[in-house]
């Protein structure tokens, strides 16, 4: 990996006041905040901001990446808010990183997100007021996020010093990787840093600053050296039903923890990003959400 190669993004936390009690089901609260999100957005938008938000294949054109539908260039963070219940006056936040730099996106999500006082969320539809918006940096500090053009957050992708041999990684929610096609059983590591490695060089491609500049080859090639010595993971069946096309979806996927043992220096910068980005499918509802323990 060249020296100095980096992945942009931006990192805001939403915070709200409930105007009435309100209800997140266990498992399904990124996914009640998402589907608000683009029923308010569709409301709130331009044909075409909603597009590039919410269907950026239809509105950008084929991926460069080869793949049939642009991913989208956010992802919601909520699963703290799994199984709570929120009373009247009381408040909660939710975090959302955002990957396109190109074009401006806050005030559209201030714009749907707002108007939750009136339409409500949620199995009984209680409405939250929008009370304040921060921008967040790696380490939670927080700075008030105006209407106007922010910094982005920058992580580096290029060798961690000191790397250690031996790394724990926690699935913080339900991730599926897929792998010739199928879902794997466990987070092999080639497995789980060729589809971050693909997830990270997408978004980059398509929203940041360009294409990933890396040896693609010789970095698979290492990857399959390393081990996974360990493995402790439980399964969550879940599903959601669309309220577009009534069709159901799955939402599951395993979490828990797995480490891993090699030369990990080339690997820890992705590792890291994946708590950012998320790895694996619906990484949009919250999925692939995953840390780097010591």
């Amino acid at each position: 990996m060249p020296p100095g190669v980096t992945f942009e993004f931006f990192r805001f936390r939403f915070r709200f006041g409930a105007i009435d009690a309100l209800y997140f089901p266990p498992g399904k609260s990124t996914n009640v905040l998402r589907g608000a999100f683009g029923t308010l957005l569709g409301d709130s938008a331009t044909p075409s901001e909603y597009a590039r938000l919410f269907r950026p294949g239809a509105a950008l054109g084929p991926s460069p990446s080869g793949l049939a539908d642009w991913p989208r260039p956010f992802v919601f963070r909520a699963s703290h808010l799994d199984g709570l219940s929120v009373a009247k006056n009381g408040g909660f936040w939710v975090d959302v990183h955002v990957f396109d730099l190109h074009a401006p996106v806050l005030p559209l999500f201030r714009a749907a997100l707002g108007r939750l006082a009136v339409q409500g969320m949620g199995p009984g539809r209680g409405r939250v007021e929008l009370v304040g918006v921060d921008q967040l940096d790696p380490e939670d500090h927080a700075t008030p996020a105006g209407d106007g053009p922010v910094s982005p957050t920058v992580i580096p992708l290029h060798p961690a010093p000191d790397a250690p041999a031996r790394v724990r990684v926690r699935f913080v929610t339900p991730t599926e990787l897929k792998a010739g096609g199928r879902v794997a059983e466990q987070p092999e590591f080639p497995v789980l840093f060729g589809r971050l490695r693909d997830r990270i060089a997408t978004l980059r491609s398509l929203y940041g600053a360009g294409p990933l500049e890396m040896d693609f080859q010789g970095m698979a090639a290492r990857a399959a050296q390393v081990r996974m010595v360990a493995c402790q993971l439980s399964w969550a069946r879940l599903e959601r039903r669309s309220g577009r096309t009534g069709e159901i979806h799955p939402l599951g996927g395993f979490t828990g923890e797995a480490e891993y043992q090699g030369e990990l220096a080339e690997f820890l910068p992705f590792l890291h990003a994946a708590r950012w980005v998320g790895v694996g499918r619906q990484t949009v509802w919250g999925k692939g959400d995953l840390r780097v323990l010591p």
